[in-house]
């Protein structure tokens, strides 16, 4: 997959968490939230590998991991991001409610509606994760 992929499905996911949202499902919502999160970071991550050049193995091998703290230093944007994070308190906050989701929720059924929304809200609000991505990818 390519960067452009990788945009295209975080942005259709969060469509389809949303869906989830208004229907209730709050598992599946909490679920794909975050799988969006972990597909904007691989965005910034494949931003790295540039056309026609042949990626880092390390690099590559270590991308395939649904863990958001290993992403987030693998996209290259860490120290900007702590940065960020230490001059705004809402993004510190967001961050601390997305950094613990893991792929491993899909099977999970006690997601609350409450978690499913801060879920949400931590990562498409306005000092949300996803847009302090989109702003990098």
């Amino acid at each position: 997959m390519n960067r452009n992929v990788f945009k295209r499905i975080s942005q259709l996911r969060v469509k389809e968490a949303q869906a989830l949202l208004d229907n209730k499902h709050w598992p599946g919502a909490y679920y794909l939230i975050g799988y969006s999160v972990e597909c904007a970071f691989k965005a910034c991550i494949s931003k790295q590998v540039k056309k026609y050049d042949f990626p880092d193995k390390k690099l590559a091998n270590e991308a395939f991991t649904h863990d958001l703290e290993k992403l987030v230093k693998l996209s290259g944007l860490l120290t900007i991001f702590d940065a960020d994070k230490r001059s705004n308190l809402d993004l510190e906050l967001n961050w601390a409610v997305v950094k613990d989701w893991n792929e491993s929720t899909r099977y999970e059924i006690t997601i609350t509606e409450a978690q499913a929304r801060d879920m949400f809200l931590a990562c498409t609000g306005r000092n949300g994760i996803l847009p302090w991505i989109k702003r990098r990818w």
